[in-house]
């Protein structure tokens, strides 16, 4: 039988918007995770060098997953065996991966609500049963150990987010440590999306790995290394599950690029640069936050981490999707609609990317005041 998936409604939004800017519209691009930089400089430098000299082909790099486990190492202070890395086509064939080696059609696997509207599409996708756990103000937005807990009967699974999408939100060291210790007794698997690491503005992220050595991991340079459209991620797996989550990632998609390995073993080196485009985040971060209650979103979640505000639009609309089309059409401002987030809620939020340049984020802050019912003045 076929899955029904719900649609990506900020792709929808992403093509009005670049439809709009071919017509001659300025259009200010917040609707998409994705930051608005480049890949660092000595990467491409690498990506240069590389394709003047090597034919390149199907390719694993050993010396990548050697700079991971160091990486590992350093972060958060986990050892890891560089072969337990599956270097991917980025953190969506890797979910893809997980989740197909992980589980049986029918498991059921626990997630936020809100949460990445992939998560929930993939799993019906490949025939697995999202349960959606209702996480709002009271929770930060994330899913508990005693949420977990109390499920019943217990799901095979757990996809966890620190920092989440659309939230931003982060997990605690305390937090995870007690999910751990759930998912331990009630012998749930661990899936951890880690692809935001990097990206923190309030408290450290910590990973999974730290409390459960057996839980999955999935990370990414397109967010915090500025490398989207590189498409490269990774899998940290078990030791013993190496060999049957390598062979479903070979037959479903071969290997990650070749060009995009050598650059991305530039880019773990490349912190300096990188750091500098968290401080630009971080001051659009601070502007967002110190405008938008101004112009009557009172209620944000916490934003602690990644390059998202999650906002309340229960004041002005009952319809996001209809919300954020005429926001983009009348300002130019191009948004996510929550409903893309929950299913059930979602019609009261959207969200927005600052993963944009200072000046456009103070372009969008205009923008919204001029267009905007009782806004109030500086």
């Amino acid at each position: 039988m076929t899955a029904e998936l719900d649609p990506f409604r900020a792709m929808a939004i992403g093509r009005l918007a670049y439809q709009l800017e071919a017509e001659g519209r300025s259009i200010i691009h917040m609707e998409f995770g994705q930051p608005s930089t480049g890949a660092p400089r000595a990467a491409i430098a690498r990506a240069h060098e590389v394709l003047d000299s090597d034919g390149m082909g199907y390719w694993d790099s050993t010396a990548l997953k050697s700079r991971l486990a160091r990486h590992y190492d350093t972060s958060y202070g986990v050892s890891v065996a560089p072969e337990r890395f599956i270097l991917t086509c980025g953190a969506s064939p890797a979910l893809v991966v997980a989740l197909s080696a992980g589980f049986s059609p029918g498991d059921r696997v626990a997630l936020a609500r809100p949460g990445y509207v992939a998560y929930r599409n993939t799993l019906r996708a490949l025939h697995l049963e999202p349960v959606e756990i209702a996480c709002g103000k009271e929770t930060s937005f994330q899913l508990t150990a005693r949420q977990l807990a109390e499920l019943e009967p217990a799901p095979a699974g757990v996809l966890i987010a620190s920092p989440a999408n659309p939230t931003g939100t982060i997990t605690g060291a305390d937090e995870l440590a007690a999910i751990a210790a759930v998912c331990k007794a009630r012998g749930i698997r661990i899936i951890s999306d880690e692809i935001y690491h990097g990206l923190t503005y309030t408290t450290p992220t910590h990973s999974m790995l730290e409390f459960e050595p057996r839980a999955t991991v999935i990370s990414s340079f397109s967010k915090y290394f500025s490398m989207v459209g590189w498409r490269l991620g990774w899998l940290l797996v078990p030791a013993d599950q190496v060999a049957r989550v390598a062979t479903y990632s070979a037959n479903m998609f071969l290997t990650a690029p070749s060009l995009s390995q050598h650059a991305a073993l530039v880019a773990l080196d490349s912190r300096d640069e990188l750091q500098m485009h968290l401080q630009v985040y971080a001051e659009n971060r601070r502007l967002l936050l110190e405008a938008l209650p101004l112009l009557g979103f009172t209620a944000i979640a916490p934003p602690d981490g990644a390059f998202y505000l999650y906002l309340s639009v229960r004041h002005l609309t009952n319809d996001s999707l209809v919300f954020c089309e005429r926001l983009l059409r009348d300002t130019g401002i191009a948004t996510a609609p929550g409903i893309d987030f929950d299913t059930v809620d979602g019609h009261h939020f959207i969200r927005l990317s600052f993963a944009v340049s200072t000046a456009a984020t103070r372009d969008a802050i205009e923008r919204l005041r001029a267009w905007l019912p009782g806004a109030q003045a500086e």
